[in-house]
């Protein structure tokens, strides 16, 4: 028998004899052994967001209340990786297969011998460590990835992603804050994928995308007939992430009625579904991001204080790209080579005066907008290294860091709502049409953009609204 490791087994057994027996002949090897007398006991004990999943459950078929099927299912819903142990007096062939294919890890015929339910438990337990080691392979896998992703030249980034490597493996919830363009997703996914959930599914909802009926109906999910065009039930994101991360972006975009329904989540880790009366529980990890101060969002009451202290937890922050010089020129060669790569072109780096064109630029766009300039510059480039004509920079204007720029009034005077106009296209263009990037480069929230936007007539054809009429032109 392998040497016994710390596990937490529940025996579940209504039996009072046996189930006193099956403890003390666990409780030999393992210090974490539980036991319930009842089915409905033991799925209370393993839906208990306080108390950590077991590794182990040993449960007789025949129950009070729930059958031994009902505390599989509960087991495995609550840890995918949970290895149960059926036993029954009554066994067939068929009460057997349905065991199994329920997700049984193995099945026991009453009487029992003691020793061999150990040894059962010690089989189930090995099973489990090595599906843990195999997990960890994968994340180191994922880590070295990541890494090839990643560049953390400099001290405030690699201070960033050491955090990650810290929280990752915890169940802490996690706010990562930054501006646009500076890779919070990225790090999202690689604390999923660093984590022991990571088997579990990483499922992503943009706050700022949705207006605050759907955005409720997105994370909680509707019953038939909640609303005029429910005409079915709907599996909302908090169900489908659960066992595995929920990926809240733009948070600071939420309204005040979501936040409320959000932060009671956060605190009873159970909700309903819009229109219904259910119940349900939740095992998702939450990881939420915005690029907004939500400490100015809270003096300004646009931000509940109760849920910034529920998502604060661990905060990761991610410094904008002009506080990185270390990264800056490490990205941009990286990119070069994958787009050329792409590209079949045969570029290999910069001129000199494109070098210092980018130390210079101030990025607002952080490192997306570093990399759709260099994709331009390489489908761009007319010789073997990118110029600064390739590039393209627009130095006179550089997002929130306005101090260095004085705009040029001619004697004439300007049309303001046109030079205004000129500035939110010339936004979304250096952000490829992304609202989100380019409100990041004006400094304005998405929902404010999206109504100069709509006020303004501008349309592309990447967009499903906002058409504009027949015959206009999107030309500056």
């Amino acid at each position: 028998m392998s040497a016994p490791r710390e596990a937490r087994v529940l025996v579940v057994e209504d039996n009072d004899t046996l189930r006193r027996g099956i403890c003390r002949a666990l409780q030999e090897s393992w210090s974490v052994i539980d036991s319930v007398s009842s089915g409905d006991g033991a799925i209370a004990r393993i839906s208990d967001p306080a108390i950590d999943p077991y590794e182990v459950v040993v449960t007789d078929l025949r129950l009070p209340g729930a059958d031994g099927i009902e505390v599989l299912r509960s087991a495995l819903e609550r840890d995918p990786r949970a290895s149960v142990i059926l036993m029954t007096a009554y066994g067939s062939i068929e009460t057997a297969v349905e065991a199994m294919r329920a997700g049984a890890f193995d099945f026991v015929q009453k009487p029992l011998d003691l020793e061999q339910i150990e040894l059962r438990v010690v089989r189930a337990l090995e099973h489990r460590w090595l599906l843990s080691e195999v997990t960890e392979l994968r994340a180191e896998r994922d880590a070295l990835r990541a890494s090839e992703v990643l560049v953390a030249e400099s001290p405030a980034l690699r201070e960033a992603l050491d955090l990650v490597n810290r929280v990752a493996p915890t169940r802490s919830t996690v706010l990562i804050t930054g501006e646009t363009g500076t890779g919070k997703e990225v790090i999202a996914g690689l604390i999923h994928e660093l984590s022991p959930r990571s088997g579990g599914p990483l499922v992503k909802v943009n706050c700022a995308a949705l207006p605050d009926t759907l955005l409720e109906s997105e994370l909680f999910g509707h019953e038939r007939g909640a609303f005029t065009g429910a005409d079915r039930q709907r599996i909302g994101r908090f169900e489908q992430a659960s066992g595995g991360t929920l990926f809240l972006d733009e948070i600071g975009d939420m309204s005040p009625a979501t936040q409320a329904k959000l932060l009671r989540v956060l605190q009873e880790q159970e909700f309903h579904r819009l229109g219904g009366t259910r119940v349900l529980r939740t095992d998702a990890r939450i990881v939420a991001a915005t690029n907004q101060d939500l400490t100015g969002e809270i003096e300004a009451h646009r931000f509940r204080e109760d849920l910034y202290f529920r998502l604060n937890v661990i905060r990761i922050h991610l410094p904008p790209l002009r506080e990185r010089p270390e990264d800056l020129l490490a990205l941009a060669h990286r990119f070069v080579d994958e787009f050329a790569h792409q590209m079949d072109r045969p570029i290999r780096g910069f001129t000199e005066s494109a070098l210092a064109q980018l130390r210079s630029h101030s990025w607002p766009g952080n490192v997306r907008e570093l990399h759709n300039s260099i994709e331009r510059a390489v489908l761009m480039a007319e010789g073997s290294r990118i110029s600064p004509e390739d590039l393209a920079l627009c130095g006179a204007y550089s997002g929130k860091e306005t101090q260095g720029w004085r705009p040029e009034l001619p004697p004439e005077g300007v049309n303001l709502a046109e030079v205004e106009r000129r500035l939110v296209i010339e936004a979304l263009r250096r952000s490829s049409w992304v609202q989100k990037d380019a409100a990041g480069l004006l400094g304005v929230s998405r929902r404010k953009l999206n109504y100069m936007i709509q006020r303004m007539g501008i349309t592309h054809e990447s967009w499903r609204r906002n058409r504009a009429p027949e015959g206009f032109d999107e030309t500056p």
